[in-house]
């Protein structure tokens, strides 16, 4: 099956994408434009990612990404691809949070002490109904 986009590394453009005859050029320019290319002057079938100086890389790899996971089938270069190249691995933070989230989570699950397995049942007063209390304070006029 013929890939439905191609992905490269063009010495002047920047990240390149080229449609191929898979898909119509006018739905191949449309997902392009959402993705942030634009067409390169003078070759109608190239398209350009905007913004070259602006996390290029990052953003090549998320269209690849965005545009498999929309179903089409996309060939890029290895530095292009995401099922190639490994994310960042991303700052670590101490677990701090993490335990923090978990001892309120504790405390929140647990019975508070007031209310001990052991702690004497408050009995309730009976409230009188409403038209007996008034029959009550007409008997004592």
């Amino acid at each position: 099956m013929q890939p439905h986009f191609h992905f490269g590394l063009h010495a002047e453009h920047g990240v390149v994408a080229r449609p191929s005859t898979a898909m119509t050029s006018h739905l191949a320019a449309w997902f392009l434009e959402r993705e942030q290319f634009e067409p390169v002057p003078g070759q109608s079938d190239l398209f350009r990612l905007t913004q070259p100086d602006h996390d290029l890389r990052r953003r090549a790899r998320q269209t690849v990404h965005d545009l498999r996971r929309r179903g089409f089938t996309v060939q890029a270069d290895l530095s292009l691809d995401p099922a190639e190249t490994a994310p960042p691995n991303a700052p670590t933070r101490g677990d701090a949070a993490a335990e923090r989230l978990a001892r309120i989570a504790r405390a929140a699950a647990a019975r508070p002490p007031q209310h001990g397995v052991n702690a004497p049942q408050v009995a309730s007063v009976p409230v009188p109904a409403l038209g007996a209390h008034r029959t009550a304070a007409r008997g004592a006029r």
